[in-house]
């Protein structure tokens, strides 16, 4: 397969944020503020879309409800009114100038109808077109332990293997029923995994029988961390199980697609060095305002 340079990022934001009830039913949950390392409150898409594009990436798809659309394009797309503007320090000024040269690189895609992640992401594929592309969540905010960000770090990893990458951290069995798990053989010990099954959401008994990784601590496992580089294959699959309305869970998802792609193609799985931190739920959002800026 040749390698593609990855330019663009997709980000899903179509969801209805039940989890945070009510406040989602003013401010989408994607919006909701958090304090980025660099001091500034920002809301939390903004700081997803700093991270693609800090990367290297160039272009960033928003996945969005239609009746969202106009609100994600005044955020990245409109200057604020003058008598804001004018009452806003010379630092935030030159923000407000920066937010929008970002906007300029971000389109925003639509999901008509909402049905699942996998066919959020399948939303994107016109604007993809045929390239390798980076996914990332909407609710997801990551923090690296490394000199590079983990969405760096998951590039790069890319770049060097030449196939789709699924990031990864280390969950206890405890909570993994929440979570996409893999398994696979040791390419690079404790770096780099040759993917051998990707699973939706397992049970502590399924995960102990089948998705164990050598080395991993008892009752350990390997779940995704929300950061993906795909080939455009992803979308074939996708496309098959809407038209054949094959649905899990009552919706149309990606790891089984994900698992197809690993079949056909080969994946790895590279165990991030850092954090991902969840806003999508209200205690993770909490402690995401009180760990994220450490």
């Amino acid at each position: 397969m040749q390698q593609n340079k990855v330019r663009k990022a997709v980000i899903p934001a179509a969801g209805f944020g039940t989890r945070l009830f009510p406040a989602t039913k003013v401010v989408k949950k994607e919006l909701f503020p958090i304090i980025d390392k660099d001091g500034r409150a920002k809301p939390v898409i903004l700081a997803i879309v700093e991270e693609a594009m800090s990367a290297g990436i160039e272009e960033v798809g928003i996945v969005v409800q239609p009746p969202d659309k106009e609100v994600f394009a005044e955020f990245f797309k409109s200057p604020p009114k003058k008598e804001l503007f004018d009452k806003l320090s010379p630092q935030n000024q030159e923000y407000s100038k920066y937010l929008q040269e970002l906007g300029s690189r971000i389109t925003l895609l639509t999901q008509e109808e909402q049905e699942g992640y996998g066919h959020a992401v399948f939303c994107a594929k016109k604007w993809v077109k045929d390239e390798p592309f980076l996914l990332m969540l909407g609710d997801h905010v990551y923090s690296s332990d490394a000199e590079k960000s983990c969405t760096s770090q998951v590039l790069d990893v890319y770049r060097q293997v030449n196939q789709s990458v699924v990031g990864l951290t280390i969950m206890s069995g405890e909570i993994i029923h929440k979570a996409g798990c893999v398994t696979g053989t040791w390419h690079l010990f404790n770096f780099l995994l040759s993917l051998t099954q990707v699973y939706e959401k397992p049970s502590i008994d399924y995960a102990r029988q089948h998705l164990r990784v050598e080395g991993m601590a008892d009752d350990e496992f390997l779940c995704i961390f929300g950061l993906y580089v795909l080939t455009p294959k992803i979308f074939d699959f996708l496309e098959e199980h809407i038209h054949q309305n094959f649905r899990e869970r009552g919706e149309f998802q990606l790891t089984s697609c994900l698992d197809r792609v690993r079949q056909q193609e080969g994946m790895t799985g590279y165990v991030v060095k850092g954090k991902c931190f969840d806003t999508g739920l209200p205690d993770a959002y909490r402690q995401t305002i009180i760990d994220f800026r450490i």
